[in-house]
């Protein structure tokens, strides 16, 4: 099992330098090959493959010869992202490479051998930068595998550890309804399970969003490239940086709670069309707050190490309109009703009846679009759910 620790470092002056160097060196050749793969594909020349980067990338050095300054499995981690961001794009036809800018770009380089995290001396050891001071908060036991150094924009600079561990994914028991929970997620609360259970949105860019007026508005107004603008431009991605650890700390925790607190094996959720849903400009912002993706990234793996199952039903199901006791279609509910009363008698919480809908489609083999998880393909055959 591999699993990444980050720790805030503390390099001195002198390591600072080193890994600002490799900072641009890795932009430098990210740039230099992705300008010439996309001019060889539109010449309809061969591709240019991780080897022949490479191979190029020796000759790139007697050209440059700072980029020997830096360590050169670094520069070769660059082209190996390179050719697996190409591959991606080709596979899933979307998020093309994009050419990675100086003052935009998060700034970051991978070392994939020679890595130490001495926890007794509380340093991280990386070629050619020793014993830089770490917050080493959190202990590991396993082998260390790479360590990427990154530099988001608050001008703090962190360590990315991926660890290898003797631990093994334990094997999942077989699919049983009676040990399952529907989740439903929205705006107004955050998940509603199955069970009745409703946990509040906290809204956290909403909280924020005076304060981060009030400093973007300022420092739109202060002299550009000046001191001062430099200055509130890292109190401006301080507060962003706060709103972004506070949701994911809600996350983390919402996540940990609903795999591990609930006595249950199977946990089902909805397909949701998040990038059609912020086209409405009345709820973009709600949405991109509330922080529906990253969720259900962290429900993936920790049903996973914990070896729990993770069931997607598809996207255009109707959980909400549909009544969990009689099966009736309510085709003429709205957004704005939260409560609804179906003719067969029965009156339903439209968030708790979408969660039990969730829950009972899922078991269902013609609504069931994937097994969601680490441990094996997202194409896992229906005919486990014994339907």
């Amino acid at each position: 099992m591999f699993k990444a620790y980050r720790y805030r470092i503390k390099p001195d002056p002198e390591q600072i330098q080193l890994l600002e160097s490799s900072f641009g060196c890795a932009r430098f050749i990210y740039n230099h090959f992705l300008e010439l793969k996309i001019s060889m594909y539109a010449s309809g020349k061969q591709k240019l493959s991780k080897h022949d980067m490479d191979a190029k990338l020796k000759s790139l050095k007697e050209e440059h010869p700072w980029l020997k300054e830096v360590n050169s499995q670094s520069l070769q981690a660059v082209t190996m992202n390179l050719d697996s961001a190409f591959g991606r794009f080709f596979k899933e036809k979307k998020g093309f490479p994009k050419f990675k800018s100086k003052k935009f770009s998060k700034p970051s380089f991978m070392n994939p051998q020679f890595c130490i995290v001495d926890f007794e001396s509380n340093t991280i050891s990386i070629p050619k930068a020793k014993q830089i001071k770490a917050v080493l908060h959190r202990k590991f036991e396993g082998k260390v595998k790479s360590i990427t150094i990154s530099r988001p924009a608050t001008g703090k600079y962190y360590a990315s550890v991926l660890v290898e561990t003797e631990n093994q994914i334990p094997e999942k028991p077989e699919l049983n309804k009676d040990r399952a929970i529907g989740i439903d997620l929205g705006l107004t609360h955050f998940a509603i399970t199955s069970e009745g259970k409703k946990t509040n949105n906290p809204r956290f860019l909403r909280q924020s969003e005076k304060r981060l007026k009030r400093k973007q508005r300022r420092f739109s107004r202060m002299t550009k490239g000046s001191n001062n603008q430099s200055k509130q431009r890292v109190s401006l991605a301080k507060l962003h940086e706060k709103v972004s650890n506070q949701r994911k700390d809600f996350l983390h925790q919402i996540s940990h709670k609903l795999v591990n607190e609930n006595q249950v094996d199977v946990l089902c959720i909805e397909d949701l069309n998040t990038s059609g849903m912020i086209r409405n400009r009345k709820l973009a912002k709600s949405i991109f707050d509330v922080g529906w993706g990253m969720f259900r990234s962290f429900l993936t793996y920790k049903c996973d190490w914990n070896g729990k199952w993770l069931l997607d039903i598809g996207r255009f199901e109707p959980s909400s309109k549909t009544c969990s006791v009689c099966g009736h279609i309510n085709q003429e509910l709205a957004l704005k009703d939260r409560v609804w009363a179906c003719p067969c008698g029965a009156v339903h919480d439209r968030d708790v009846n979408a969660a039990v809908n969730i829950k009972e489609m899922a078991f269902n083999r013609q609504n069931l679009i994937r097994f969601i998880g680490l441990g094996q393909a997202e194409s896992t055959p229906v005919e486990m759910l014994g339907c």
